[in-house]
């Protein structure tokens, strides 16, 4: 049996994890672009993401434009939408079902067996999350996703 501080030092990184997940599926930086134009004054930076897109321009101003219907998207940023989406729930299920297991909460009694089972559980449905996110953010670090529109 694993000791109580161990456990919540792998609760808290897989929390952070999750917490991380969620930044990312809100971030529009999922591709980046830069346009350079004659000279350095007309540059612009583009960052595309599942939600929305951001136009920033030298000058400092910088607009942003989320997707006007989601069944004009390609599917693979569909597909990234949802996986992040079950990604992020799957997330929260496992901090719930974590909790229940771990050595310093009440909620599954007293009986070391069944609580070490919920944290065996709760700590594969954080190995299913990560590999979630895994399948969506590799493919868009390698080689990005595909021009919108």
């Amino acid at each position: 049996m694993v000791n109580t501080g161990l456990q919540l030092i792998c609760f808290t990184c897989a929390v952070a994890g999750w917490i991380m997940a969620i930044a990312v599926t809100a971030l529009p930086q999922w591709k980046v672009t830069a346009f350079i134009g004659s000279n350095i004054l007309t540059s612009e930076i583009v960052w595309e993401g599942i939600w929305m897109n951001c136009i920033y321009q030298t000058t400092g101003h910088m607009q942003c434009k989320t997707y006007d219907s989601m069944l004009a998207l390609p599917s693979d940023i569909q597909a990234a939408r949802a996986l992040m989406c079950i990604a992020i729930f799957l997330g929260w299920l496992s901090c719930t079902v974590t909790c229940c297991g771990l050595k310093c909460t009440t909620c599954a009694g007293e009986d070391r067996n069944v609580k070490a089972s919920i944290a065996l559980t709760g700590g594969i449905l954080f190995i299913v999350t990560g590999l979630t996110c895994d399948d969506v953010i590799s493919p868009a670090i390698g080689q990005g996703l595909p021009p919108l529109g």
